[in-house]
C-alpha cells in the first residue's frame, strides 16, 4: 500500500487539531467511526466529489508508518481500496500540510503529490 496518504481538511478542523495534537476526524469522519483518506490517485477525485467549491481547506501529507496497526486499507468507491484510520490520527505523523485553494477554473489546485 502507499506510503504517503492524504486527508483534506478544513482550516478550523486543522487548527482545532493543532492545539490537541490530534486529528480527531472531521463530521463525515466521526459519523462514520474513522478517519478518511485517500492515496495520490485518488484525492483529485475525492476533492471534487467531496469538497466542491470549497475554498478554506488544507491538504494534509501523512506517512502511513506513523499512524499505528488502525490504519485498514478497504472497499469503496468503484471497489477501490481507501485508507480509513479507526483511532485519532497524531500531527505527528502529518509530513507536510499545504493550502488547498480552488484555481481559476474551480477546481482544487494541488501541489505536487508523491504516492
Amino acid at each position: 500500500m502507499d506510503r504517503i496518504i492524504y486527508k483534506i481538511a478544513t482550516r478550523a478542523q486543522w487548527a482545532q487539531a493543532e492545539r490537541t495534537g490530534v486529528f480527531e476526524g472531521a463530521p463525515v469522519d466521526l459519523a462514520d467511526g474513522y478517519i478518511h483518506f485517500s492515496t495520490a490517485s485518488q484525492v483529485r477525485e475525492t476533492a471534487a466529489k467531496h469538497f466542491a467549491g470549497q475554498d478554506d481547506l488544507l491538504l494534509a501529507a501523512i506517512d502511513t508508518a506513523k499512524v499505528g496497526g488502525d490504519l485498514k486499507w478497504e472497499p469503496s468507491r468503484g471497489g477501490a481500496l481507501f485508507p480509513h484510520l479507526y483511532a485519532p490520527l497524531p500531527l505527528s505523523a502529518a509530513i507536510w500540510v499545504k493550502d488547498l485553494p480552488l484555481g481559476p477554473d474551480g477546481t482544487h489546485a494541488f501541489p505536487e503529490l508523491e504516492g
